[in-house]
């Protein structure tokens, strides 16, 4: 049985996009997909002017700004709601050079108001990818969708509905550093996956931000990986960060009934990589 496919890509959130959609799809439903995507990446790049840049250049200064663009006061809102559940270790804030970050902010939700006890800015980053999945999801649900592949770089995957040809959606995510091997497999249905890793490629991009641990604003420099799944991509996005640059306790609070579904690997204490990744996945 042929089923329909309608695949878009484009550049936006400083990587490449894909939406590969099946079934009977209207035309304007990739569009508002598209659409939803760029609106993200129009509000919170911090790489050319934006709601997001505009933000930054108020907090820096010391001034109190209000919160005008629907997007990026969302986007607040979201990471503001995951505080608790990432123990604070998410943290668009966090800055080694100015030793800042969230804890410094104070965001009036009520009033579209925010203002920081300290100069801070935001840098988005992965979580912006997330994000704009989260959205174009919508968009295509709302459209009638029922199944759906979106991919922001290949480290960023939402999933609408289940695969066309049913079940879940199968991933084998790849070891950072052994060419042909799999660090992991999983299937998701109406999910999303984040992958965030200190090794590998991609991780010595000119310009690429270091992961700063929020609570003294140390570059975390361990060899890790990690895999999260979770119900929205920007959730999944603030948890493999949290994860990335947690402790081994807070590892273990995190990790605390979701083994099965995110996942740490810790690289500098396999010398060899003897046992299998599974087995050095934190618990």
């Amino acid at each position: 049985m042929a089923i329909t496919t309608h695949v878009e890509r484009f550049l936006a959130m400083g990587t490449r996009i894909e939406l590969h959609l099946f079934g009977a799809v209207e035309e304007a439903a990739t569009f508002e997909a598209r659409r939803a995507i760029e609106a993200v990446d129009d509000a919170l790049t911090i790489h050319r002017p934006s709601p997001a840049t505009s933000l930054n250049e108020c907090l820096m200064a010391g001034r109190e700004a209000a919160v005008d663009d629907p997007v990026l006061f969302d986007a607040l809102v979201e990471i503001e709601a995951a505080r608790e559940s990432t123990l604070g270790l998410f943290d668009p804030a966090a800055d080694a050079r100015i030793a800042a970050g969230w804890n410094s902010v104070s965001f009036d939700r009520d009033n579209a108001r925010i203002r920081a006890s300290r100069p801070v800015g935001f840098d988005f980053g992965g979580f912006g990818k997330g994000f704009a999945l989260d959205r174009a999801c919508e968009k295509l649900r709302s459209a009638g969708v029922a199944s759906a592949l979106l991919s922001a770089g290949e480290s960023s995957i939402a999933v609408v509905g289940a695969h066309p040809l049913g079940g879940g959606w199968p991933f084998a995510i790849p070891h950072p550093l052994q060419p042909g091997h799999v660090l992991v497999e999983l299937e998701l249905c109406d999910e999303a996956l984040s992958i965030s890793s200190t090794v590998g490629p991609g991780t010595d991009a000119p310009g690429r931000a270091a992961m700063i641990r929020p609570a003294d604003g140390t570059v975390v420099t361990g060899r890790r990986s990690v895999v999260a799944v979770e119900q929205s991509g920007a959730r999944a996005e603030m948890m493999s960060t949290a994860l990335l640059v947690a402790d081994d306790t807070q590892a273990r609070r995190l990790l605390e009934g979701r083994q099965r579904r995110c996942f740490l690997f810790d690289f500098s204490r396999e010398a060899a990589m003897a046992v299998s990744p599974v087995e050095m996945s934190a618990t």
